[in-house]
């Protein structure tokens, strides 16, 4: 079981090895400058966005899921980001296609930055793993379907969290996160 952590770490070590870190950098700076972030993905990738928008909620960002009952237009002045291994899948490129028409910035996590949301997007971050279509492009990796590529994803996007708390404290010290967290518990 060791053996399989240690191989399992060491995997998304490598994939995030190869991101770019000026990719990471453009998608911060687009969450910092947007008037609000809607945040959509589907499967496991979508809970990958759920975690990474309750962060933005306890760093006082504020931050939509799509889909949810209480999410609200998107207007002119937020940030889309959507988090799709493929890129393409379907109802996600839909809701860039109305983020574009609308003048809504779009960004996409991804393992394909040439897709049809990536063609769509304001910013791109290419997280090169492993996808459950298993490309010979892709790396070798011991987990099944997509689980490198949400591992990364996850990882990454809390990278992200880091910076922003780093790069733009205003107050959001880990009492003021506190503070936002759940009571109701």
């Amino acid at each position: 079981m060791k053996n399989i952590s240690t191989t399992i770490v060491n995997e998304v070590r490598e994939v995030l090895d190869h991101v770019k870190e000026t990719e990471m950098i453009q998608l911060a700076e687009a969450i910092q400058s947007a008037k609000r972030i809607f945040i959509a993905g589907t499967g496991r990738s979508g809970l990958v966005g759920k975690m990474f928008g309750m962060r933005l909620m306890h760093s006082e960002y504020p931050v939509f899921i799509v889909g949810e009952t209480i999410t609200p237009s998107l207007g002119s002045q937020d940030l889309l980001l959507v988090i799709s291994g493929s890129g393409g899948t379907a109802s996600l490129l839909q809701y860039a296609q109305k983020a574009k028409e609308i003048d809504a910035k779009v960004a996409l996590v991804t393992t394909n930055p040439d897709s049809t949301i990536g063609q769509r997007s304001d910013v791109t971050v290419q997280i090169p793993a492993a996808t459950k279509k298993r490309l010979a492009s892709e790396p070798e990796t011991i987990q099944p379907l997509g689980s490198s590529f949400d591992q990364s994803a996850h990882l990454l996007l809390d990278a992200i969290i880091v910076y922003l708390l780093e790069t733009y404290p205003a107050a959001r010290d880990e009492a003021s996160l506190r503070q936002q967290h759940t009571n109701l518990e």
